[in-house]
């Protein structure tokens, strides 16, 4: 066991987190650490590095056992030194020992003593083993996979905004490599390449993990252990997210019938008790009967409790069949594009996940196309289009002092105070929570407001960046179930694969400063590229073997010869002749090789996989390019050799 809580009970005041739990961390464990908002998840990972002492039980460590916790309050952190040195305070024994081994060398100058050189040795041994002449190469490796450019990299930490900040504390952790780490929400501050990279990386990594996360995608991917926090005790299952899921309903099922069972005997006993107890000959059995019910271990009835987010969308109006039409939109900041001669078409019915690494623009394409961010270009809004727009600053844009109940009366939805009350319900905003002030309301909460408001306007077009940031596992499932009965048209920025996979029929990737579009589900995205990766590396392979075939076939240089005799007029037009051969077959070569990589570029365009014939056409033009590309490259080769045989 490296650390672990043995019956522990651990309170706020009268609000019981935890009772009575025991969970214990081995070495090689993959734990996700789940429950709905307010459980108190992170509260737990606290209890475990000692932040909160347990009201009864304890906390146990395994002597050495190192721990690194990522989580929100490190983001009070502040620094004016690089990206690169922050991430680098992970090697501190390295840097220390690269200090005591300057100081020694400058000893060792001065005096030429045995023993400094031999703790000189010592101590330069250490670093080796420790990895130490390694330590900006590995940095920047991680600095990299979290997001961040060469450029960046030697920029101030102060520069940086939150999230971006949490990426490089997440890097410095990661290169600690302490035997258990813990990380609160990690991929709420990375984008799809970065939490790709993250997956990778954990899969390799030697010590134990316990996350926290609302991504089930991630989940899955990820962990082999789910530890439950439901109604204040901690349930383990031996499995991913999936796994739990299932499982958890069958131990629910399994409890429910054996609490059944169990009140179906406790009424027969009180039957036979109330019947017998008064009369003489049965009394001392009634009696025995009173005192079997006493000590029964009573089963608590588990049906399961969940906060439920009742979503129902509605819309008023049906729009035309294009909502929008990007022609030609171009977007810079500075030197920075964004987009460059995007051409784009929403048409009703698309729900289209807008997906990328960060700063690649998707929230600015978003807040193009809902005409609130400057472009050149034309942007075309259909007929009869009705729109509104979640966005993460529109928390911000939140009046604090209103109530909750008055700020959905700012939506002008014409519904009445009951109408809204009732919705905000749904939002689990129930009774006098509705006349809580916004600025006493947790982020969480903020988000769900702001999410009703653009639920309330009846719109046919919704345009929502990062609408599950804020919401846990059950009320993602529900916004995804809800928008995919969504009768209007949706375009969102998410990097929330499992809410994506579910909520997407499109999918839109800018790429070389254009939007890309695929006509199809998340899944069959992933697996178009996956598809398109393997011939780019077959491809890059039979390119590689070509080329070592051709050096290994080429004639050796040539040693220095005697000079030729001068050549007949014959000769010379022999030579002439082949050479034009030659200058034919370079030209030749080049067309081919032009005409493949246009294909190639094709054949990376979604469009001609979601259309049978046309990629039927495309597969068999290929292939009959390939064979020229083959007999172009043969015949030049061999004109080659005569070419360089006249010299």
């Amino acid at each position: 066991m490296l650390i672990g809580l043995n019956n522990v009970t651990f309170e706020f005041g009268a609000r019981v987190i935890v009772a009575d739990a025991t969970w214990h961390i081995h070495p090689g464990d993959r734990i996700g650490l789940i429950g709905y908002n307010g459980t108190g998840k992170s509260t737990m990972l606290k209890l475990l590095v000692g932040q909160y002492t347990p009201s009864v039980g304890t906390v146990e460590k395994g002597r050495g056992v190192t721990i690194g916790y990522l989580h929100q309050d490190l983001l009070s952190f502040d620094t004016h030194d690089s990206i690169l040195e922050v991430a680098m305070g992970a090697f501190e024994r390295v840097k220390q020992l690269e200090k005591e081994i300057e100081e020694l060398g400058q000893q060792l100058e001065a005096t030429g003593d045995e023993k400094l050189l031999e703790q000189y040795t010592d101590k330069l041994h250490e670093l080796e083993v420790l990895g130490g002449y390694t330590i900006h190469h590995r940095t920047e490796e991680v600095l990299h996979g979290l997001g961040f450019t060469n450029a960046d990299i030697n920029r101030p930490y102060k520069e940086f905004s939150g999230g971006w900040r949490m990426r490089v504390l997440l890097a410095k952790m990661i290169l600690q490599a302490p035997d258990v780490l813990l990380l609160d929400e990690p991929t709420n501050h990375l984008d799809l390449p970065s939490i790709e990279w993250l997956e990778k990386y954990l899969t390799h990594y030697q010590g134990s993990v316990v996350i926290v996360s609302h991504d089930k995608y991630f989940l899955n991917r990820m962990v082999n252990k789910i530890v439950d926090l439901y109604q204040q005790e901690l349930h383990i299952y031996s499995g991913n997210y999936d796994y739990y899921e299932k499982e958890k309903v069958i131990r629910v099922e399994m409890q429910q019938r054996a609490y059944e069972n169990q009140q179906d005997y406790i009424r027969q006993q009180e039957r036979f008790i109330e019947r017998f107890k008064a009369k003489a000959s049965k009394a001392a059995a009634a009696q025995s009967a009173m005192k079997r019910l006493d000590k029964i271990d009573r089963i608590e009835q588990v049906e399961i409790e969940r906060p439920n987010l009742r979503i129902n969308f509605q819309i008023d109006k049906q729009p035309g069949k294009v909502l929008v039409d990007l022609k030609g939109v171009d977007k810079q900041f500075g030197e920075n594009i964004i987009i460059s001669g995007a051409v784009a078409e929403i048409e009703r019915g698309d729900k289209i996940a807008l997906i990328g690494a960060n700063g690649k623009g998707k929230s600015t394409v978003l807040r193009i196309i809902a005409g609130t961010e400057s472009y050149t270009g034309e942007r075309v809004w259909g007929h009869n289009v009705e729109s509104s727009f979640y966005a993460q600053h529109q928390l911000e844009a939140l009046d604090l002092n209103n109530t909750i109940l008055e700020e959905m009366q700012t939506a002008r939805s014409g519904k009445t105070e009951m109408e809204l009350r009732s919705l905000l319900g749904c939002f689990l905003f129930g009774g006098d929570d509705t006349d809580k002030r916004i600025k006493v309301l947790s982020g969480g909460e903020k988000a769900r407001v702001a999410l009703a408001k653009v639920i309330v306007s009846k719109a046919n077009f919704l345009m929502l960046d990062e609408p599950t940031n804020h919401l846990d596992m059950h009320s993602v499932e529900l916004l995804a179930d809800a928008l995919n009965k969504y009768e209007g048209s949706l375009i969102f920025v998410s990097h929330d694969r499992f809410f994506i996979s579910r909520a997407a029929n499109k999918i839109w990737e800018i790429i070389d400063h254009e939007i890309k579009e695929f006509k199809g589900t998340y899944t069959e995205y992933m697996e178009w590229k996956e598809r398109m990766a393997k011939q780019q590396r077959a491809q890059e392979k039979e390119s590689g073997n070509a080329a070592k075939d051709t050096a290994k076939n080429a004639p050796a240089a040539p040693a220095p010869k005697a000079a030729k005799p001068a050549l007949d007029q014959d000769q010379k037009k022999e030579q002439q002749r082949i050479q034009k051969q030659f200058s034919k077959a370079e030209q030749d070569l080049a067309r081919i090789q032009t005409e493949a990589r246009k294909l190639e570029a094709d054949m990376g365009n979604p469009d001609f996989y979601s259309d049978k014939n046309k990629f039927s056409a495309l597969e068999k033009q290929y292939k009959e390019v390939q064979q020229k590309l083959t007999a172009a490259n043969k015949e030049y080769e061999t004109l080659f050799e005569k070419v360089a045989s006249m010299e």
